[in-house]
């Protein structure tokens, strides 16, 4: 599944893009926003899940012996590269259609 915040931050930075025009200050800065919405779903939320396996893992060996009820952490945190490049290229085709046929 797409990354949601990428496609909404690329299509903000685009829209901004279009509207305020490429050269400006404002487009630079919602484009670098994007960028570390992007560097954070792909980096921090995925290094998160994988941490949260491992962890698991743990807790599962750990408490197995015990019968101790144990709580599973969320693995699935972050976007692989992929899903956050299909959500950039959404994001920026909806600006697009958005800018051209509509003038928004």
């Amino acid at each position: 599944m797409p990354s949601t915040h990428s496609a909404l931050s690329m299509s903000a930075a685009v829209s901004i893009g279009y509207k305020e025009g490429w050269g400006t200050a404002l487009f630079a800065l919602a484009l670098i926003l994007a960028i570390i919405v992007m560097a954070d779903a792909t980096g921090v939320r995925r290094a998160t899940g994988e941490q949260a396996k491992v962890l698991n893992k743990i807790i599962l060996e750990f408490f197995e012996e015990m019968k101790i009820k144990d709580e599973r952490l969320k693995e699935l945190v972050g976007h692989t590269p992929f899903e956050v490049i299909v959500g950039a290229i959404i994001g920026f085709i909806i600006a697009t259609v958005l800018s051209t046929y509509l003038h928004i």
